[in-house]
């Protein structure tokens, strides 16, 4: 009797392995076939590897939970000692669970992807991937920046790249004598002459400020998002070269100064000055 219950047990252990087993080969089947499947339609890859990764957990729970039911082991007091233990859990680590559910607000309702140029958490740089616990971007110099996802979730974001266009704004200055129908048209033709200029929206000149001596002119033009850096670049060098072409030069802020004497005549006070002044032997 005894022989015959301790053969069932081994038997029930080494038909719960192998449907642990079997569910781990299943689980990786069931991940390779739903990326597979994302892929196709094309899904972003951020998504696509956190639902990857979700279809797996699950699979594998699944598999380990049937195993331990087969074998006889009663699941739900053991799912009530793991939720127990998870509560405990989660009380101890709520920042990291906070961590996560903001990475799943990150993958679901995706402000920006893999790729597109962002700030941040008052941060700038292209982003790489976002994970359960961080999200990874570099910077234009190829540093690396981590940021937890809660901070990402709590602060501003500023998706440079999402809507396809950026607007390249370029301050030149020009002096108050100057013709600004002719500037304009020179800036105007410098914009057209760049080629990752786009033709619409159609390139624009416009005074922004009045200052000391000057006027500001502000030329905006259109390019395409991940062009922006090299359209600005150029526009900046064309622009410097169309000043040197001209024989042109910045102006430069004036002052007006008045000189007041007071309790000594004009003259005296003049030559208290020059003395002042005067280069030392």
């Amino acid at each position: 009797m005894l022989g015959a219950i301790s053969h069932e047990w081994v038997w029930r252990i080494l038909v719960g392995i192998g449907i642990a087993v079997a569910g781990y080969y299943l689980a990786k089947l069931l991940a390779r076939m739903l990326d597979r499947l994302m892929l196709g339609l094309h899904v972003e890859e951020i998504m696509r590897n956190f639902l990857r990764n979700l279809a797996y957990a699950i699979a594998m729970v699944v598999a380990f939970i049937a195993a331990l039911d087969f074998v006889g082991v009663p699941t739900t007091s053991l799912l009530a000692v793991v939720g127990a233990a998870g509560l405990a859990i989660g009380l101890a680590l709520k920042d990291s669970l906070s961590n996560i559910a903001s990475g799943v607000m990150l993958i679901v309702l995706r402000p920006f992807r893999a790729g597109d140029a962002v700030q941040v958490a008052g941060l700038d740089g292209v982003v790489d991937s976002v994970r359960i616990f961080q999200t990874r971007m570099h910077t234009a110099d190829n540093r690396e920046i981590i940021l937890p996802n809660s901070q990402i979730t709590t602060a501003p974001i500023i998706n440079f790249t999402g809507r396809g266009e950026r607007r390249v704004d370029v301050d030149v200055p020009m002096a108050f004598d100057e013709d600004f129908a002719a500037f304009r048209e020179d800036l105007l033709a410098i914009a057209r002459g760049c080629p990752k200029v786009h033709a619409e929206p159609a390139p624009d000149a416009a005074i922004t400020s009045l200052g000391d001596g000057r006027v500001t002119v502000q030329l905006r033009a259109w390019t395409s998002a991940r062009d922006y850096g090299v359209v600005q670049a150029a526009l900046f060098q064309a622009v410097l070269a169309d000043y040197g072409r001209r024989g042109m030069k910045a102006p430069l802020p004036q002052r007006e100064v008045h000189v007041f004497h007071h309790d000594r005549p004009a003259d005296a006070a003049t030559q208290a000055a020059e003395e002042v002044l005067k280069p030392r032997a």
